[in-house]
């Protein structure tokens, strides 16, 4: 598996990430918070050190979880019962206090990730008269082509595979531009607008400071 190693500590990083290593994993070590919020989506679990160069660790757990559920073990050196249960809230799947025996680490991240099975990808998703092929990336509607770019796309099937649900901004600025927190509000609003306007028979709905809903016409 392809484990995200967040740990400010040069050392204990090392240590990480050479014991993953030896086990067959593969990893990738970074240090600032906003990095993992950029970089999840490439990795399978996440181990988080609390103590990171740019924000706190437990903020860092709360703005990924408005975003994914990839499993997360927090590896820190904060043993206090407040912290511990205040991570494990936020949504943390473990909770590890430094120093770690390496072997435990180990077992424990087998055990979150056996616990997580992510939802299969659909490959072709209709709503309404709108026919979306993921693989193709190609939309038509009642037979006919309708030219998206990328990102329009990316909002599209974001909201389609969900219909009927409410799907938040920050979901869809992860799943589309790969980090909720650094593309500008604008740009997503523009994007969203072009798909409303090349696809009026859909009806995709604001929800007020909670998200957006693609009205299922099924």
């Amino acid at each position: 598996m392809h484990v995200l190693v967040a740990e400010d500590d040069g050392s204990v990083a090392a240590a990480l990430v050479s014991a993953l290593q030896r086990a067959g994993h593969a990893s990738t070590r970074v240090s600032r918070g906003s990095d993992v919020l950029l970089r999840h989506r490439d990795a399978q679990v996440v181990l988080l050190d609390l103590g990171l160069e740019d924000m706190d660790g437990l903020d860092v757990l709360r703005q990924l979880r408005a975003v994914s559920q990839i499993p997360v073990i927090v590896v820190t050196a904060r043993g206090d019962e407040r912290s511990t249960v205040r991570a494990l809230s936020l949504g943390a799947d473990d909770y590890l206090v430094k120093p770690v025996r390496l072997h435990e680490l180990l077992a424990r991240l087998l055990a979150v990730t056996r616990r997580y099975t992510p939802p299969d990808e659909p490959t072709r998703v209709q709503v309404g008269p709108v026919d979306i092929d993921v693989d193709a990336r190609r939309v038509t509607v009642d037979g006919s082509d309708v030219a998206l770019t990328p990102n329009e796309f990316g909002i599209l099937f974001s909201l389609a595979r969900r219909a009927g649900q409410i799907v938040s901004r920050q979901q869809i600025l992860d799943e589309v531009w790969g980090d909720a927190y650094a593309t500008s509000s604008r740009s997503f609003d523009v994007h969203l607008g072009q798909v409303r306007q090349k696809l009026p028979g859909l009806t995709i709905t604001t929800v007020r400071g909670v998200g957006y809903r693609l009205e299922d016409a099924g």
